[in-house]
């Protein structure tokens, strides 16, 4: 349920709606049960440890998937991830002579960096990943910022900017659906709900998270943990050392997204002083829900927020950021308008984004055949 699984079921969802024509590659996961309506292809994966629930793949060792995969056709392939499934594409595309786009996600060096101690392999790693985007014939970014990481890790080549969209941008009322949650979570008028969705590692500042929260101890706030890592057993050990287990429900991992709205609908800020992140959907799922979100000043996230405009900014210290929350918390006016300027300046529709997608690809099949793609040839997202 991360941020790059979700932007390919979304791409996957609303292609297979454009053109009825696309398949997903990616390695299996035990107990997952693919019920899309549009073909997924598994392969065999191992866990990794220390990033639990991730796993990487091995389509060359599942030798029935790699014969299957290599017997189809595509048109055009979109990794969405430079390791196996990415390699993968890369073969097909190669093989079949079609193009090939790839959208970095991700900070991989950090990513490298928790898990491996020796710098000289880092660096290594990060060549890798970097030889594989200069391979592709475009390489896509979720937002401006995210370019100068791309460039601080060695690529050189064009860039472009296709936003991320937004699976609860609509036009449904949000009034009616928060208030509806607040009740069901027993918030009362007078409590300010504080919520931070993603993955439950040290890597997101959530440590800063927590040291920020403790200094406002005294407010009358409830704080809510949605997501799941390895770092979840020493959050809730933090949590309690900083005596804030009144005040802090962990939620675990939830798959149901119906669910999750009402969470971002019943807060009144998100909250994200992530570091790590490029361009978190999170930011802009709160957005939909009317949910401002305040981040670090400064971070590769932050870029599309206009402080007090449509969320907020805080300078990088615990300090400033309990600091940020506490004068918001004595101004609900100014969340209830920050909130309604993120729904309109950042909420964007997955189906608007994938129109914009599918014109992208018609373009380059084009480019790069001399047959018209007019007929929507077999897409293939890796994750």
């Amino acid at each position: 349920m991360d941020g790059v699984s979700l932007t390919t079921q979304n791409y996957a969802r609303w292609l297979h709606k454009k053109t009825g024509n696309v398949c997903v590659v990616t390695p299996k996961c035990p107990g997952y049960r693919d019920e899309s309506t549009y073909p997924v292809y598994r392969y065999t994966s191992i866990p990794i440890p220390m990033r639990k629930p991730y796993r990487i793949g091995l389509p060359r060792m599942d030798l029935p998937f790699y014969t299957m995969i290599n017997q189809q056709s595509f048109e055009l392939v979109h990794a969405h991830c430079p390791f196996s499934s990415g390699a993968l594409a890369m073969q097909i595309a190669r093989s079949q002579n079609i193009p090939i786009i790839a959208t970095f996600h991700s900070k991989y060096r950090t990513d490298f960096e928790q898990a491996i101690p020796n710098k000289y392999l880092v660096d290594h790693l990060l060549k890798n990943v970097i030889s594989f985007y200069e391979q592709a014939d475009e390489v896509w970014i979720p937002q401006a910022s995210v370019e100068e990481t791309l460039r601080e890790y060695g690529y050189k080549g064009k860039i472009e900017i296709v936003d991320n969209g937004n699976d609860f941008a609509d036009s449904t009322p949000v009034e009616p659906v928060r208030k509806e949650a607040r009740q069901k979570l027993g918030l009362q008028n007078n409590e300010f709900a504080f919520l931070f969705v993603g993955q439950h590692i040290w890597e997101k500042n959530i440590d800063f998270l927590i040291h920020s929260l403790s200094m406002i101890r005294e407010l009358p706030f409830n704080m809510y943990f949605i997501g799941t890592g390895y770092a979840e057993k020493e959050m809730k050990l933090l949590v309690q050392k900083s005596g804030l287990s009144s005040k802090v429900t962990f939620v675990g991992c939830l798959t149901n997204r119906e669910e999750l709205k009402n969470y971002y609908a019943a807060a009144d800020l998100f909250l994200f002083p992530s570091l790590y992140d490029n361009a978190p959907l999170v930011v802009r799922e709160a957005a939909a829900m009317h949910t401002p979100s305040l981040l670090v000043e400064g971070s590769t996230a932050a870029q599309i927020i206009e402080d007090t405009q449509n969320g907020f900014l805080s300078a990088n210290s615990p300090e400033a950021f309990a600091g940020k929350i506490r004068g918001l918390v004595s101004s609900p006016f100014l969340l209830h308008s920050a909130g309604l300027g993120a729904s309109q300046s950042i909420a964007r529709s997955w189906e608007d984004v994938v129109g914009e997608v599918v014109d992208r690809y018609t373009r380059l099949i084009e480019r790069t055949s001399k047959i018209p793609a007019t007929a929507y040839g077999k897409l293939y997202e890796a994750v």
